[in-house]
């Protein structure tokens, strides 16, 4: 028989039919889900877990460094860890854990639950009727409309040599440029003032480059904002109209998600670093 390990979704606020729902989801590895509690002593509010029996194999620490060196074993992997996230998020308060969480059993994944019973306890309080909301801000290309080559013929039609007119191309497609980073500041500072005003927390994370980036333009500002249920539109709104007078800037708003960026690790130490895309993996493309 293959070894097995506890594999660990998220710790979750117990809800009417959550065991159910969860179970009829396939988790990583095409495992079934579960709910594990902290024993039949704890209190019937507190905090449970959701899991799957996973391949020992695939998770212990040597395979796991090779595995996530493998892009597909990664995002098939990430899929499933979302999905299960997202599924329990539709019915109860979740604190999301980082992706590949194992513990040896199930005794242990309760064991943790009673250890960290009150921290867990803590945030689930503040994280109910709140989910997380992401806000992308880029500076768009905008370059002379004539483009440089119209911009020196029409300098020779007007005698002006062609190193002196490209020249001016050059120097008024730079100044577009960091009149655009000047706008998007502009934008960075209004939507932290909205945030200020109607989001419970706001996280940052790191400008989205290469294959991560999406559409068109820059990326400067990659951030979450913690928002309740009723705030979240009125949020939404706000930052969309918050650059629509500030030339060569895009924002663009995703969400709801799970509490990603807001959840601390079974330790009860901060997130380190960030969910993908402070978001769920692809599935949007997803935590």
């Amino acid at each position: 028989m293959t070894e097995k390990v506890a594999y660990v979704y998220a710790v979750l606020r117990p809800a009417e039919g959550l065991d159910a729902a969860l179970g009829e989801l396939t988790g990583v590895a095409g495992a079934p889900v579960r709910l594990v509690s902290p024993g039949a002593t704890a209190a019937t509010d507190a905090p449970v877990a959701a899991v799957s029996a996973v391949p020992a194999q695939d998770f212990r620490e040597d395979a796991l460094r090779r595995h996530l060196e493998d892009l597909t074993w990664l995002e098939s992997v990430a899929r499933a860890h979302h999905g299960v996230i997202e599924a329990a998020a539709a019915r109860t308060t979740v604190l999301p854990l980082r992706l590949a969480t194992v513990y040896l059993d199930d005794d242990r994944v309760a064991a943790v639950l009673r250890e960290q019973a009150d921290a867990f306890s803590r945030a689930l309080r503040r994280l109910a009727g709140r989910l997380e909301w992401g806000v992308k801000i880029y500076v768009e290309s905008r370059p002379d409309a004539r483009g440089a080559d119209a911009t020196v013929a029409a300098g020779a039609a007007e005698g002006v040599g062609p190193g002196r007119a490209y020249l001016r191309a050059r120097h008024s497609q730079r100044h577009a440029r960091d009149e655009s980073y000047r706008a998007a500041r502009q934008a960075a500072d209004r939507v932290e003032a909205i945030g200020r005003a109607l989001a419970a927390d706001h996280a940052r994370h790191r400008v989205q480059q290469g294959e991560l980036a999406v559409g068109g333009g820059e990326n400067v500002v990659n951030d979450a904002y913690l928002l309740s249920r009723e705030t979240a539109a009125d949020f939404r709104s706000q930052v969309l109209g918050a650059v629509r007078d500030l030339p060569g800037v895009r924002v663009d708003v995703t969400g709801p998600w799970a509490p990603y960026s807001f959840t601390a690790r079974p330790d009860g130490e901060p997130p380190d670093g960030e969910p993908p895309d402070s978001e769920p993996p692809a599935a949007e493309r997803a935590p």
